[in-house]
């Protein structure tokens, strides 16, 4: 009897463990495309944009959406793999925080470059949304792998994103400037 008993609580707890991750795995989807819809929201693809030179080997502006969409999703799944590695609240915090930061930089970038129009401001702040990203690969290694190597693409991409920034600027520059 008390076998019976041990083995349905261990497979309500299992339940419960699974129904947990399930929740949490939904939350890093909607913390991703949260970040992913403000980016999206301040990226005006308006006559600004079409006057600008841009170099011959750019993707075809529908690429991007793709990409930054694939790029997202992966970013999802490797919170919630880095959250459920995470054993102490300290670790949790960690991993949060590393999101956190990188979002605000993601946004930050197409602020600057978009909405501001300021290409060359955003060449600037690509470096730290580039190191940002270091930042969670190197700093997500220890508690999971796989949560690392799901941001490889991220931090290919934006290398060259950064490039194509850079390259944008040179073609364009100089933006009149505030100061």
């Amino acid at each position: 009897m008390f076998v019976r008993t041990a083995k349905a609580a261990q497979k309500c707890t299992m339940r419960e463990m699974n129904k947990q991750a399930v929740i949490r795995l939904g939350w890093a989807f909607a913390l991703s495309y949260v970040t992913a819809g403000i980016g999206g929201a301040l990226t005006d693809l308006g006559p600004w944009y079409f006057a600008l030179r841009h170099p011959a080997w750019k993707p075809p502006d529908a690429a991007f959406g793709v990409i930054w969409t694939t790029i997202f999703t992966l970013c999802a799944i490797s919170g919630w793999l880095a959250w459920q590695a995470a054993s102490t609240p300290a670790l949790r915090r960690r991993v949060a925080g590393l999101f956190g930061l990188n979002a605000v930089l993601n946004i930050i970038w197409s602020a600057l470059y978009f909405k501001l129009q300021r290409p060359d401001w955003a060449l600037v702040e690509v470096v730290f949304l580039w190191l940002s990203i270091l930042a969670l690969i190197v700093g997500l290694w220890r508690l999971s792998r796989w949560a690392s190597l799901l941001l490889l693409s991220y931090g290919v991409w934006v290398s060259i994103a950064a490039v194509l920034n850079w390259q944008t600027v040179e073609l364009n520059g100089p933006f009149p400037g505030i100061f």
